[in-house]
This record gives structure tokens, C-alpha cells and sequence, in this order.
């Protein structure tokens, strides 16, 4: 797979960073829902790292109950939309 433009050469497993994105943008996910379901993923500090770093997520203020969830940007969006059926 080709490095895409939108995000850094120094991304590591772009797969798992499409794959990461991909599950966030299927309904909103808390902050600590995320951490919780990529712990078992061994790299997912990389996809979260790579995810944050490059602007393809963000936080937004959720329900009081849930807290901070976690956002696909724009640039995300587009990055997971510029690879899918790829």
C-alpha cells in the first residue's frame, strides 16, 4: 500500500491506523471505550500516536456520563474515505 499525502512519512502501519479509524468512524467511541478496546492491540499506541499526531482525530465534550469522545476530523474522514475498496 502507498503512503497516502495526507498524512507524515514517518507513519508506521498505515493498516492499523485505517483499521482504527475505520471502528471510530462506525458510532462515537469514549475515550476511555477506545483505550479499552485497543489495549489488547499491540500496536495500538501507534495507530492512537499516529492518529493524534497527523489530525485525523480530536476529542469532543460527550455526555456528561461519557465524557470525552473521540472524533474522526476532517482530514481523517478523508484519509479513510481515499482508501476504502482500496
Amino acid at each position: 500500500m502507498s503512503r497516502s499525502p495526507l498524512i507524515e512519512a514517518g507513519t508506521s502501519q498505515t493498516g492499523n491506523l485505517l483499521q482504527f479509524l475505520a471502528w471510530l468512524s462506525e458510532r462515537p467511541r469514549s475515550y476511555a471505550d477506545t483505550m479499552e478496546a485497543w489495549k489488547t492491540s499491540c500496536p495500538r499506541l501507534s495507530a492512537w500516536e499516529d492518529a493524534t499526531s497527523n489530525g485525523l482525530v480530536d476529542t469532543a465534550h460527550g455526555p456528561a456520563s461519557a465524557g470525552s469522545i473521540i472524533v474522526l476530523t476532517d482530514k481523517g474522514r478523508a484519509l479513510l474515505d481515499a482508501h476504502k475498496g482500496a
